[in-house]
């Protein structure tokens, strides 16, 4: 006799401050988890980039070769290399052990606000505040790019990548998606400038952050309006929006110190985080754990659930 399975239990969001970063690198414009959550990169206004293990609290390197603020940067699937992007214009790829920049793609004529690997981390996708989303071959000693996306009449603020889509969020109040496979572009029309876009994990929604202090979730295929969740403040910053690690929240920064998270089904306000005082300047949620990456100011801080045991390992 089969007995009836337990209800999986309800997830748990991230309540509880397990370590704080202080950086050093003046305010802090992003910090972003790598492929498999262990580490975590902070970009600066002091044009510094640095690889933490944000589990322990530990600084393990230090990156320099921005010529003005780093805005964005990611880590490749394997670890070995981090791409990054500034207010110099460059988007540079990095070694990550010998701490060097490899290479520097010079082609926008703007600042580079997001950066992002494709799986293989062959290509690097970059956008920038000059309207255009450019591809670069990191295999390839040509300085040019391989591929120009120039269909935004504004800014690109923020980039995301799947096995073979491109998604971007524009000024323009424009989220696009370029589907590689079948050379098609899906333009989806919000009004209010994009902040953030990103995808759930399932590949089947995407959720746009804009500054009309709406965070919405649309049908990826169809354009369909699927939810709205409001509360936070989002009028004048680049905030980044999340999804939480199954899929059943989603998240966003506020201009009011606050992180606050949605249940995605309902739309009713499920946590209201306090985080600090001032804007809080980036968000990112750890691919399998229910534990988030809070920037503010010059500091970043680790949340995890309420029954997480600092003292244990964080797998």
């Amino acid at each position: 006799m089969a007995f009836p399975r337990p209800r999986p239990a309800r997830p748990e969001l991230p309540r509880q401050r397990v370590q704080t970063l202080q950086c050093g690198q003046g305010a802090v414009r992003a910090a972003r988890f790598n492929a498999d959550g262990n580490y975590c990169l902070t970009c600066g206004s002091d044009k510094t980039l640095k690889l933490w293990n944000p589990h322990k609290g530990t600084a393990l390197r230090t990156y320099q070769g921005h010529g003005y603020e780093v805005l964005d940067a990611a880590g490749s699937f394997d670890n070995s290399q981090i791409c990054s992007g500034g207010a110099d214009k460059a988007v540079a790829l990095w070694d990550v052990t010998t701490g060097q920049v490899v290479r520097k793609y010079r082609g926008h004529a703007g600042k580079v606000n997001c950066v992002q690997f494709n799986e293989e981390a062959t290509v690097i996708v970059s956008g920038s505040i000059d309207s255009s989303v450019r591809c670069w071959d990191c295999r390839s000693r040509r300085p040019d790019p391989i591929q120009v996306l120039d269909e935004a009449k504004d800014g690109i603020s923020s980039v995301k990548l799947s096995a073979h889509e491109i998604l971007t969020g524009s000024v323009d109040g424009r989220v696009r998606r370029y589907d590689l496979r079948t050379g098609q572009l899906c333009s989806d029309y919000i009004g209010s400038p994009i902040t953030s876009v990103c995808f759930s994990k399932d590949g089947q929604c995407v959720l746009a952050a804009s500054l009309d202090s709406t965070l919405r979730l649309l049908d990826k295929d169809t354009g369909e309006l699927l939810g709205e969740y409001t509360g936070h403040r989002s009028t004048t910053y680049r905030l980044d929006c999340v999804l939480n690690e199954l899929d059943t929240h989603v998240g966003c920064a506020s201009e009011d110190g606050h992180v606050y998270f949605w249940d995605l089904v309902e739309g009713s306000l499920a946590l209201s985080l306090p985080v600090g005082q001032g804007v809080v300047q980036s968000l990112a949620f750890h691919p399998r754990l229910p534990c988030l990456l809070v920037a503010t100011q010059g500091q970043v801080t680790l949340w995890r659930e309420d029954t997480f045991q600092p003292e244990g390992d964080p797998d």
